[in-house]
């Protein structure tokens, strides 16, 4: 390939590909940035029909029951009373594998958690970690291509997966969740679940708060090892899918208790870490997470693919009371989520039984195409319209952001206490020997197959800055594996 700037697909140079453009240093991200909306919406089209991540799924529907009033918080109608019951549907997946991977992959799991409410469908799309390996979605396609096949082997490729990770070091953290004991879930019933991002909750008054949620598994944590994952791989593919499905069908109904970490928005601007970065947790000693809610899962789909590969979700799905915030990554994905869906299943995906509201009913103008039911029968298609259609509320669904600062590509702002390996290395020191024992040899194992020294060289160093002592324990067993 010609070397020369890298551009857009008409061939106009790209100035930044690090950084989205937004709203000042750390306001939203802008429409008007096409480089991001051309590589997000070209990322979303490369695979037909499975989804381009998080194709290899199981799904089930069930309960979230609110056990705290959080009305001070939020104005959202199906968290508005103690003891009130919203139907759901969570899918669980692994990220890289395709459809046809095993489910016992060391691998994130996707946590994707539709509330069907009277104000229609809220969708949390998260993970089972509460941090992720980057903060910026312009960089969400490069990542994913070093973890799918290389286009020229076939096969993922050591180098490419150790080339970005060393190349960009916000991904320490993630890096070292993905490769400790938590790597590998024994089953999607035994781990946690996280939105992942910061989103906003606003009340009657309008008084806005950033909230991080956690589902913590009441079954207990349980993992696999390595070898106990490649030989449950071989024997079971399937195996997730299945022990979920099982357990239902036997009436033992897996369950999460649902908390919340809340920040008032005055103290984002001086909080040690930045609140909208994906890299970063929020310390516990900091804001303590809130129980507020159980989630239980009581009833398996009918057809997994009607209902679990047809089923759509996207971060943008918000209802009255929540909404987003400056997270760079969520804003994409704001974006990125809805184009996939409409892409892989079809413009009319939310009118299909497990995608559409079942508290309420979705009230639009948008008519015809591809899975398009006729539903709105002889019903006008334009507003406003004096034929009795529906109108607007005139109240967002959330509330302003300040914004300030010129337009522009800007890093992410920094806050006193970020940079991209503090928070590594205190997970790192938070395990125990034998948890960081084979915290190295999972990763020993893996790096020590790239091909060029110096990808080894950097990836290890990465995890030098995060501990010394992290760094020195990784490099001499990449040595030793790599015959030096």
């Amino acid at each position: 390939m010609t070397q020369g700037p890298l551009t857009t697909e008409a061939g106009a140079p790209v100035a930044d590909n690090q950084n989205s453009e937004t709203a000042g240093p750390g306001g939203p991200v802008l429409v008007q940035d096409q480089a991001l909306l051309e590589k997000l919406a070209h990322f979303n089209r490369e695979r037909i029909p499975e989804r381009v991540v998080h194709a290899r799924g199981a799904g089930a529907y069930g309960t979230f029951t609110l056990t705290r009033d959080v009305s001070r918080w939020t104005r959202a109608k199906f968290l508005s009373e103690v003891g009130k019951q919203t139907e759901t549907f969570l899918r669980f997946s692994t990220v890289a594998g395709n459809l046809g991977s095993a489910d016992a992959a060391r691998d994130p799991r996707g946590w994707a958690l539709k509330f069907y409410t009277e104000e229609g469908n809220y969708d949390l799309v998260g993970n089972n970690t509460p941090v992720f390996f980057i903060r910026d979605a312009i960089k969400f396609p490069d990542f994913i291509h070093t973890q799918k096949r290389d286009p020229y082997t076939g096969s993922q490729e050591a180098d490419n997966v150790w080339d970005f990770w060393g190349l960009s070091p916000e991904s320490t953290h993630q890096v070292t969740w993905l490769f400790g004991d938590r790597g590998i879930p024994a089953s999607y019933r035994h781990m946690d679940g996280f939105g992942s991002h910061t989103f906003q909750w606003n009340n009657e008054a309008g008084e806005v708060f950033w909230v991080k949620y956690h589902f913590k598994t009441d079954q207990g944590i349980k993992n696999l090892t390595a070898e106990e994952a490649v030989r449950l791989s071989g024997v079971d593919p399937d195996s997730h899918q299945r022990d979920l499905r099982e357990s239902i069908e036997r009436g033992e109904f897996p369950s999460w208790t649902v908390q919340v970490q809340i920040m008032p928005a005055a103290e984002a601007a001086t909080y040690r870490f930045n609140p909208f970065d994906l890299t970063k947790v929020w310390p516990h000693a900091d804001y303590p997470p809130i129980e507020i809610g159980r989630l239980e899962l009581n009833r398996n789909p009918e057809n997994v693919f009607a209902e679990v590969e047809q089923s759509i979700f996207s971060p943008a799905h918000f209802v009255p009371g929540i909404g987003p915030s400056p997270d760079k990554m969520l804003q994409g994905r704001l974006f990125a989520y809805g184009d996939a869906h409409r892409y892989r299943v079809g413009i009319n995906a939310d009118h299909l039984p497990v995608n559409r509201p079942h508290a309420t009913e979705a009230r639009t103008h948008s008519r015809d195409g591809h899975l398009y039911d006729g539903r709105h029968k002889g019903a006008k298609n334009y507003e406003p319209n004096s034929f009795g259609g529906p109108v607007q509320t005139g109240r967002p669904l959330w509330e302003p952001v300040p914004v300030t600062g010129g337009t522009g590509n800007h890093v992410t702002p920094l806050h006193p206490e970020d940079d991209d390996f503090v928070q590594a290395g205190n997970l790192y020191r938070l395990m125990s020997e034998n948890e960081k024992v084979r915290l190295i040899d999972n990763l020993a194992g893996f790096i020590s197959q790239v091909s060029r020294d110096d990808i080894a060289e950097r990836a290890v160093g990465n995890f030098r800055q995060a501990d010394e002592d992290f760094g020195k324990r990784l490099e001499a067993a990449v040595q030793a594996l790599r015959g030096r």
